[in-house]
């Protein structure tokens, strides 16, 4: 299998990190594309788009970098701190790369391709209701109709969903930064730094190029491999890099950063190789079969995946490593102190959006 990296080029990541020739031929496309972005903002803000409203309050979680910054272990974190304050939250999501063209409830017996991986990963961490489809705030209408107690919502990956109205906004940065500050395709961003935001998380750094220093630190815990084909069986990180002989050990990962992921492994004493995969990446094929390698270290995300696939969950040397977000208890008591002015029931009743039927 190539070693060659996965999903955006390595190259034009190296233009976005800074204001060199091929960023300044990129400028004028960047600046059109921030004034059709700017446009369309002021087109909701000002009313000519109208956004929807639910009867919760809505927390989004998202960020204006191109490709994953760990935006699903924050969210799982969140909601489970969010229960802890004593709220009962609910997780909206797209579902990205599956079929969901109509809002559907994600529960034990969801399929991938039905509801996408990050919000199977998500409902089964946060341990609470969660929706997918391409209109959140319909998903969001069928979720609270599902489940009536729920009184608050995350929406993840949603900061430029703006078809729905939110109450709060967390943007998440990683060690890139703002990279060169500009907006695609001359530099990383979807949308200008300055945009308006509650709150400001890092991952992984202790700062960030153009993010301001009084963001929330975050950093992500990964130091245990799970066997595939027998979740029962466990090893230490540290077990397994002092192992001796040595094993032969690859490392796969289909998420927006595998370079964060395989860092962490490095950071716990493994040495190995890459295989970077595309984000999401679907396993109807087996990128596996003529790897030379005793384990196969992969995401808990695209095990996911794996496990419906009878080559991939039968084969013995793949080993998944579960990680957590590690984040100062502060942010929460910060998220509930911005929700306490934001009541539910707002409206009476949910808005009349297309939902599935029994929903």
């Amino acid at each position: 299998m190539s070693n060659q990296p996965a999903g955006l080029a390595p190259a034009l990541q190296r233009i976005w990190q800074r204001r060199g020739a091929a960023a300044w031929l990129l400028l004028p496309i960047s600046l059109l594309f921030g004034l059709l972005a700017g446009m369309r903002r002021w087109l909701y803000r000002n009313g000519w788009l109208k956004a929807a409203r639910l009867p919760v309050p809505v927390l989004v979680v998202g960020n204006i970098f191109v490709g994953g910054t760990g935006k699903t272990p924050l969210t799982i974190w969140l909601a489970q701190q969010l229960h802890h304050a004593g709220y009962r939250p609910g997780v909206l999501s797209r579902g990205y790369g599956a079929h969901v063209d109509v809002p559907r409830l994600v529960t034990a017996d969801s399929l991938p391709e039905e509801v996408g991986d990050e919000p199977l990963l998500i409902a089964s961490h946060a341990g609470c209701p969660m929706a997918v489809g391409r209109n959140r705030a319909a998903a969001g209408a069928a979720l609270l109709r599902a489940h009536p107690e729920v009184d608050l919502l995350l929406l993840d990956d949603g900061l430029q969903h703006y078809a729905l109205a939110r109450d709060l906004e967390i943007m998440l940065f990683d060690g890139r930064g703002a990279g060169n500050g500009w907006m695609l395709p001359a530099g990383p961003l979807r949308e200008p730094l300055s945009r308006r935001r509650d709150v400001t998380v890092i991952n992984g750094a202790a700062s960030a190029p153009g993010v301001a220093p009084d963001a929330f630190r975050m950093s992500l815990k990964g130091d245990m491999a799970v066997q595939l084909a027998q979740p029962g069986r466990r090893i230490a990180l540290a077990e397994l890099a002092g192992q001796r002989p040595a094993p032969r050990i690859a490392a796969a990962a289909g998420i927006g950063n595998p370079e964060r992921y395989f860092g962490m492994l490095e950071a716990a004493g493994l040495r190995f190789s890459r295989l970077p995969l595309p984000d999401h990446y679907a396993f109807h094929d087996n990128p596996f079969a003529g790897v030379d390698a005793d384990v196969i270290l992969i995401t808990e995300k695209d095990a996911v995946k794996c496990r419906h696939s009878e080559p991939l969950r039968n084969d013995p040397r793949l080993w998944f490593v579960p990680v957590e977000a590690v984040i100062d208890v502060a942010l929460a008591d910060t998220i509930v102190e911005k929700l306490r002015g934001f009541p539910t029931d707002r409206h009476p009743g949910l808005p009349h959006l297309q939902t599935p039927a029994g929903l």
